[in-house]
């Protein structure tokens, strides 16, 4: 159990500085677009890595990026599994041995489906820690992976929110300044693509 997770604290924070939603990555990306920039996380929009060299180029470019927003400060890791009950048996299985600091923080119910069977839920954990390169390797490589998704990586006040994804990190920055600074230290790591992704 993670002592230093205030629940409460965490999910008022996030409804006064998210207001537009959930913490989830692509609705985040479409709310606050003007604060987003995507990074690629291999040459040439490679998706997956294989080897050993394109595993460290992925780390390396996550890394980077959450040291420039985070270095030395403390962050929230936050990983995401589902289920089709409430309190039922959750996927991935390898989020809590990846997560093992990880306090569940928030479920999120999604019953939009007529049929109760179609209803599933969003288990969100989280730990706070401070951030060093290489502290949450574990949990990137699985997201690069594709074992996990979901995994925002945000400042403790989360004015920046870091969201890796099998691929690449979708960023939001406090500014649309601080985004445009970002972006244009890693211009190689952008998509070729108008509209970013």
């Amino acid at each position: 159990m993670n002592e230093d997770l205030d629940r409460d604290h965490l999910s008022a924070l996030w409804k006064r500085q998210w207001p537009k939603g959930p913490p989830v990555g692509h609705e985040l990306r479409a709310d606050y677009s003007e604060r987003w920039v995507r990074f690629h996380s291999l040459p040439g929009s490679k998706r997956y890595p294989e080897t050993k060299d394109e595993y460290a180029i992925a780390l390396d470019r996550y890394n980077t990026v959450l040291n420039e927003l985070f270095g030395g400060s403390e962050v929230y890791v936050i990983t995401v599994s589902w289920s089709w009950e409430p309190h039922g048996g959750e996927r991935p299985p390898e989020r809590g041995e990846l997560h093992t600091a990880g306090s569940r923080w928030l479920t999120l119910a999604y019953e939009d489906d007529p049929d109760p069977e179609f209803h599933t839920y969003t288990h969100l954990y989280a730990d706070r820690r401070i951030w060093r390169r290489g502290s949450a390797d574990g949990i990137l490589r699985a997201v690069a992976d594709d074992v996990l998704s979901g995994v925002p990586i945000t400042d403790t006040g989360l004015r920046r929110i870091h969201h890796p994804y099998d691929g690449g990190a979708d960023v939001i920055t406090a500014t649309p300044e601080e985004r445009d600074r970002l972006r244009d230290r890693h211009p190689e790591w952008l998509s070729s693509q108008p509209s970013g992704l």
